[in-house]
């Protein structure tokens, strides 16, 4: 690993020369640095119409005009698709399902390395709802969940695609977003994901008003 110094604060900074990083040093920093990272359980169904679930913190929205969330998807070792890339590439549409506190163990057991083919929400106990817009189930345990169709994929490389949805629908559990809009962070009680297995929930906040000069 190569330690870069800077000259006028080398006494209390420490520097990483990411270009002389394999990729998973450069993944371990980012990952305990670039936090929290909200967590997408996406649904997705095959060709045949079976559904898959699998979770992503590499994941979050980029626009609202058009309304577009981006998940980074990676292939595996032999560079094959997983099920969720495998299934956007061949139905075009997935589901985005916003992780609550109440159903942490349940997303933690969808992303068992389970055989292709195999219901993740059944072997974890979660209700899959038909789609409004989109072949793609939305879990009902969900807080939110937001139907997307594919707008775009990035290939980086053989490992990694970033998939760029467009929301066409949104779901939320009654009482979580009222007349103007604004959707309850407490009732959506939200999960992030930290470094390595760590999580953390989104219960101490506090507020910024933006500055007026």
């Amino acid at each position: 690993m190569t330690m870069t110094f800077d000259e006028a604060t080398a006494g209390d900074r420490t520097g990483f020369d990411f270009t002389a990083l394999t990729a998973r040093e450069r993944y371990k920093l980012m990952i305990g640095t670039i936090i929290p990272r909200p967590i997408a359980l996406v649904t997705t169904v095959d060709e045949n119409g079976r559904v898959n679930a699998a979770p992503f913190s590499f994941f979050n929205c980029l626009s609202a005009d058009p309304p577009i969330l981006a998940l980074g998807v990676e292939n595996n070792p032999d560079m094959s698709f997983k099920d969720t890339g495998h299934n956007i590439r061949m139905t075009e549409v997935f589901t985005v399902n916003i992780v609550s506190f109440a159903i942490a163990e349940a997303m933690h057991r969808c992303a068992a390395k389970y055989p292709r083919g195999v219901d993740e929400l059944k072997e974890a106990g979660l209700t899959s709802v038909p789609g409004t817009k989109i072949a793609a189930s939305y879990i009902k345990e969900a807080p939110a969940a937001f139907e997307c169709r594919r707008h775009i994929t990035l290939e980086l490389g053989k490992s990694r695609q970033i998939i760029m949805g467009e929301i066409l629908f949104a779901h939320y559990q009654d009482g979580l977003v009222n007349d103007a809009l604004h959707v309850d962070p407490v009732g959506v009680d939200a999960i992030a994901r930290l470094g390595g297995d760590t999580c953390c929930t989104t219960r101490d906040r506090f507020e910024m008003l933006t500055p007026k000069l």
